[in-house]
């Protein structure tokens, strides 16, 4: 990376910015998404604290047909819109539309997502973090060389950096690091 090259904040979507469908169902409709409390407002605080936010997602959806790519967009304006308010957007949003068998790169917990737009974007992932509700999220970030919040109680089987209960908590605690 460049020395130019800035932190970035990485973001699971469901279960980390929304509320997580059930088990084998997807978010297939914007009525369908629902923002966690603090979820903006934590992204506004990392944002702040000049942290660039990117969302990487798994949409295994896409592949199996019950998620249209069209609603992934409508879903990113309202975020956008809602993000406006608070003087700050998410830079890049990205996905992984492949299913369990498809062996790609990019489902996490490979790192191809967030590798992709540390290039992309000029991101120091030495100076970045990955947050997100599952062990995939937390493998993926470490994976990359980021640092990492697990959102809910500790696991045995995930080691990330810190444990956060919600996305506000999270950007506090990274901010409150960086000061």
């Amino acid at each position: 990376m460049s020395r130019l090259s800035r932190p970035a904040v990485f973001l699971d979507r469901d279960g980390t910015l929304n509320t997580r469908p059930p088990p084998h169902s997807y978010v297939s409709s914007l009525d369908q998404f629902a923002w966690l409390d603090g979820a903006a407002d934590g992204i506004a605080l990392l944002a702040h604290a000049g942290y660039a936010a990117a969302v990487v997602s798994n949409q295994r959806g896409i592949a199996r047909g019950l998620v249209k790519e069209r609603v992934l967009r409508e879903i990113e304006a309202r975020v956008q819109t809602e993000l406006a308010s608070r003087d700050c957007r998410i830079e890049a949003f990205r996905y992984c539309p492949h299913d369990l068998d498809e062996l790609c790169a990019c489902r996490k917990p490979a790192p191809g997502l967030l590798l992709d737009l540390a290039r992309e974007l000029d991101f120091d992932l030495g100076r970045s973090w990955m947050i997100g509700d599952s062990e995939s999220d937390v493998l993926a970030g470490e994976a990359a060389g980021c640092m990492t919040v697990l959102l809910g109680a500790p696991s045995s089987s995930s080691q990330p950096n810190r444990f956060a209960g919600s996305l506000l908590e999270a950007a506090q605690l990274i901010t409150a690091e960086r000061a």
